[in-house]
């Protein structure tokens, strides 16, 4: 089964062989990003899991539907249910995080360590120094670790990484964060994320951050004051959340907000 990232409804996985999918789905455009993929592994920890889709047809965060390969998804099994989709290297997944990822610098951040993603390709960048991920769950971070997930990365770069198994609320750093990237939640909807970021970044001393979903709680705090998305809504928005966001200074930025709150947005 495949879990929604939206609602965590779950969805049969079509039984074609990969083969005769893949002819069947040729004219679709494949996903592609400069931006590092993982090898992922299929393997269990506790209540996580996590599998590797041959062939998976995913809508992305703000752009359509594209075509993935060994696409790996982690999975949580809920008390009483049957597994929930937690991260993935969907299409939807990486273009939600990658503002961030790209501003990465310096020190920078991590809260919620799901597939590592973020982290590795943070580290990988010249410009940062100091990767620090903060993790509540251990049973994650084996994950990370029995698929060999740092082993992948330069020595160098790697070496740039530190795993803190903490709470990301209550976590302080030793050396302020240049970059804070928060992504503790599911669903990406939810504006409690805004409040929680705040104490995260006051814990950080953060001097920017990306908090996942932060474009659907601008998409939403607009809604509810009756404004149209433009630069001066989100700048009077992101004033009123009262932390250093990363992504108003992009001049496509509020088009970007319209485009995702359109796909993923529930209550539209």
């Amino acid at each position: 089964m495949y879990t929604s990232e939206t609602d965590g409804t779950n969805i049969p996985v079509d039984a074609i062989p990969p083969e005769i999918l893949a002819d069947a789905l040729a004219p679709l455009t494949p996903f592609v990003t400069d931006l590092f993929i993982p090898r992922y592994r299929s393997c269990e920890v506790g209540r996580w899991r996590l599998q590797v889709v041959p062939l998976l047809l995913s809508p992305g965060y703000w752009n359509p539907a594209r075509l993935t390969r060994d696409t790996a998804i982690l999975s949580r099994r809920e008390v009483g249910q049957d597994y929930r989709t937690w991260m993935s290297m969907t299409p939807m997944e990486i273009e939600s995080q990658e503002i961030g990822v790209r501003a990465a610098a310096g020190h920078t951040v991590v809260m919620g360590m799901g597939m590592g993603w973020a982290a590795v390709n943070a580290a990988l960048k010249p410009e940062v120094s100091r990767v620090t991920v903060v993790e509540l769950d251990p049973d994650v971070i084996e994950v990370n670790s029995r698929i060999g997930l740092f082993d992948q990365l330069p020595s160098e770069i790697a070496a740039k990484i530190a795993i803190v198994n903490a709470d990301a609320m209550n976590y302080r750093c030793d050396e302020a964060a240049d970059v804070l990237m928060t992504d503790i939640w599911l669903p990406i909807n939810g504006d409690e994320r805004m409040e929680q970021s705040r104490v995260m970044a006051r814990n950080t001393g953060a001097r920017r951050a990306y908090v996942w979903g932060q474009e659907l709680a601008i998409a939403r705090r607009a809604g509810v004051l009756g404004l149209e998305l433009t630069d001066a809504t989100v700048a009077r928005i992101v004033a009123e959340f009262d932390l250093p966001l990363i992504g108003p200074e992009r001049p496509d930025y509020p088009e970007l907000i319209a485009r995702a709150a359109n796909k993923w947005m529930r209550d539209r």
